[in-house]
């Protein structure tokens, strides 16, 4: 940080050190969004306040070890880190996850394929004792985000969720633990369907967003994707499809009758997905969601009776 002074200065109160920082990344790097949101986080992240916080104790002064800690993140925010790995968490479904550069950092387009799930929940399910729960599998679960949104409304119901990550199974367990689903949600380490082959009509639902962005477009994404998060979870080969494909043509083996599947998709694959589930033949009832941007970002389509 220029001309940070080395000890307690009173003139570093929290509300100038937040107007110098949002300024600091103005002129620095106009890519970088949100700049006073981003200030105030990491900001918050140091002196472990909530961000409203920082405004109630305004004129508090920074201690010379706060400002180093705080100068380091700035140089992170620079080099494009995202905001979400420089504090290790970050929210999604009104919920704190943890997350490292081994998941993907959830998003808010994402937040459609729990909506989408949960309508297919029943109502009832939990009033309900003699309703036989509902069994929910998840492939590629990452940190966790999306089946612990889903279990925390329906924590009834049986969830499963695996990645073929190491380390993302181990991160979306502790975050299990730290919202009390651990005992709700069974993680396992698995690539798509392969140690389920012995396993047939076992799910009432599977879910997943998995890599669909095309090989040649990920270097023309934002620094802070293509540098530092997982390109194994963004990569969906030539054409983008080729893990929405393997889902589609794989699930309905392990969809109980009258299953459904829901998969995140990108911006532009509807007609791709539509081609690929009508050459499968064992779905009826495509339906495409848009997310709050008009993107066709969810399908949802149910198993056939054969």
């Amino acid at each position: 940080m220029q001309n940070q002074p080395k000890s307690i200065d009173p003139e570093w109160t929290i509300l100038k050190l937040l107007k110098w920082t949002t300024s600091y990344f103005k002129s620095h790097d106009h890519d970088i969004d949100s700049h006073r949101a981003t200030a105030e986080i990491l900001l918050a992240h140091i002196l472990k306040l909530k961000r409203i916080d920082l405004y109630l104790r305004y004129d508090q002064p920074l201690s010379s070890n706060e400002l180093l800690q705080f100068k380091a993140l700035i140089k992170r925010r620079i080099k494009r880190e995202p905001v979400a790995y420089i504090v290790g968490v970050k929210e999604f479904w009104s919920m704190n996850f943890a997350v490292t550069e081994d998941v993907l950092i959830p998003r808010p387009e994402t937040e459609c394929l729990v909506e989408a799930s949960l309508g297919l929940l029943p109502e009832d399910s939990n009033s309900d004792p003699n309703k036989p729960p509902m069994r929910i599998l998840e492939l590629g679960t990452g940190s966790g985000a999306v089946t612990l949104a889903l279990a925390s409304m329906g924590p009834k119901h049986l969830f499963f969720a695996s990645d073929r990550s190491v380390k993302a199974v181990v991160l979306a367990k502790q975050n299990a633990k730290h919202h009390g689903l651990d005992r709700t949600v069974n993680f396992f380490c698995a690539d798509w369907f392969t140690p389920l082959k012995v396993v047939r009509h076992q799910f009432d639902m599977i879910i997943s967003n998995p890599p669909y962005i095309p090989t040649r477009v990920i270097s023309q994404l934002q620094p802070e994707i293509y540098k530092y998060e997982p390109i194994s979870a963004l990569d969906g080969n030539e054409d983008g499809l080729r893990c929405l494909r393997h889902i589609i043509n794989n699930a309905h083996i392990y969809l109980n009758r009258q299953g459904n599947l829901l998969l995140e998709i990108g911006h532009d694959q509807k007609n791709g997905i539509q081609k690929i589930a009508e050459k499968c033949g064992n779905y009826k009832n495509v339906v495409f969601t848009k997310d709050y941007s008009g993107y066709h970002r969810v399908v949802q389509m149910q198993k056939k009776d054969n």
